[in-house]
């Protein structure tokens, strides 16, 4: 089957450049790339959907490249941002983009004649900047530049010039991946369409080429809002970041809505036992995408203890375990211990203020039982049971003196 035909039918594809493109990827292998800027040591869940397409690409015999933006992460992409980011250091950019790596291999074949794995670092920070303007940037209109949604969202706070380079130095990358790699598509999130439109029309100028462009949907909630969103923050793909219990969970409560798109879209099941799943018990189509995205990103023994401890938790046997559990010292504790010195201690808040005003907000409970004051003491017998705090409607602690 064609691969594009796979993208379509799975609702990855959103728009291309080519209306060709069908064609030339059933009958040729590309050489096609995504990047991935290292602004956190982990991957997230909206970076998963990319990984997904590019599996379901080299399956059909096409080569990805993982680019790892060592180089435009210094600059930052100004695409959806409503500010300035915050400026990174070398050293930092390098040790996420190692732990990027590490992951992107769990869903990628980077062996011999595979995926390829670069860093835009490489060429970026060598680059001569008149040399540049010379040879990019005079391929450049600021006119069609600043109408280019990227840009749009930017403008009113203030765009600067360091941000506006971005588009260039994207365009670049794909450039120097066609020249020393003979790569000929870029694919991407839809918020990255006139940075990918760019690249491709940059080889067509410079190279008398043709390069493709596609992009996928983003993920999002039933009123449109990024999926992926957990009162932490992001959804990390990372096990120090987001456990494997707490991503199962968030896949095992998600909007009815959702359900069948998340299935096609970040699982590998075939379109029509999917369809199956969401004609039948909605509840059962969710415990299955939560298995399966759970066991693609943590492992079969990763996903498996956590729905031993959701069994245990909400009722029907199995052990707890495996739920994120703190083990306190008896010296951790001061006498008179509260909820409050609980969140703090196991990280299910920054600090006291911050638990406090979860507990005010009605947002926390203790073994089932809603916290209503910001006092509230803890039993030293509960705890050597375990207690369980629930902060929100999804995220679960257990604590206990070791």
């Amino acid at each position: 089957m064609n691969v594009f035909d796979v993208l379509q039918e799975r609702g990855f594809v959103k728009q291309t450049n080519d209306e060709q493109l069908r064609e030339i990827l059933g009958r040729e292998s590309l050489t096609f790339y995504i990047g991935f800027d290292p602004t956190a040591d982990s991957l997230h869940v909206g970076h998963f959907i990319q990984l997904m397409a590019m599996s379901h690409m080299q399956r059909a015999g096409h080569r990805p490249i993982a680019l790892v933006g060592g180089g435009t992460a210094m600059v930052g992409d100004p695409s959806g941002k409503t500010d300035l980011r915050s400026m990174m250091t070398t050293k930092t950019i390098q040790a996420n983009s190692d732990k990027m790596r590490r992951q992107m291999e769990r869903f990628l074949d980077f062996s011999a004649g595979g995926a390829i794995l670069v860093d835009n670092a490489d060429w970026l920070l060598k680059l001569n900047y008149v040399d540049f303007l010379r040879d990019v940037g005079v391929h450049f209109s600021v006119n069609r530049m600043l109408a280019a949604e990227c840009y749009k969202a930017r403008l009113e706070q203030g765009l600067t010039f360091f941000e506006f380079n971005y588009m260039l130095m994207q365009s670049y990358d794909f450039l120097h991946l066609y020249r020393n790699y003979g790569c000929t598509m870029q694919l991407g999130g839809d918020d990255q369409w006139s940075n990918i439109l760019a690249g491709a029309d940059l080889i067509r100028r410079v190279e008398r080429a043709p390069a493709y462009a596609m992009t996928f949907a983003l993920l999002t909630n039933a009123d449109g809002s990024k999926m992926g969103k957990t009162m932490e923050g992001a959804l990390w793909l990372d096990a120090g970041k987001t456990s494997p219990y707490e991503f199962y969970q968030y896949w095992r409560n998600i909007e009815d809505q959702s359900v069948g798109k998340c299935l096609m879209l970040l699982t590998f099941l075939p379109p029509a036992e999917i369809a199956e799943l969401c004609r039948g018990d909605i509840n059962e189509a969710k415990k299955r995408l939560a298995y399966e995205i759970t066991a693609l990103i943590h492992g079969r023994a990763a996903v498996d203890s956590a729905v031993q401890a959701s069994e245990a938790l909400f009722g029907a046997g199995g052990s707890l375990e495996d739920m994120p559990t703190t083990r306190l010292g008896p010296d951790d504790l001061v006498p008179d211990a509260t909820v409050v010195d609980l969140m703090v201690l196991c990280g299910l808040a920054a600090s006291r203020s911050e638990a406090r005003r979860l507990i005010e907000g009605g947002g926390v409970t203790l073994d089932g039982e809603r916290v209503a004051l910001v006092n509230a003491p803890v039993n030293r017998a509960d705890l050597r049971r375990g207690v369980i705090i629930r902060k929100g409607k999804k995220t679960y602690h257990r604590v206990m003196l070791a």
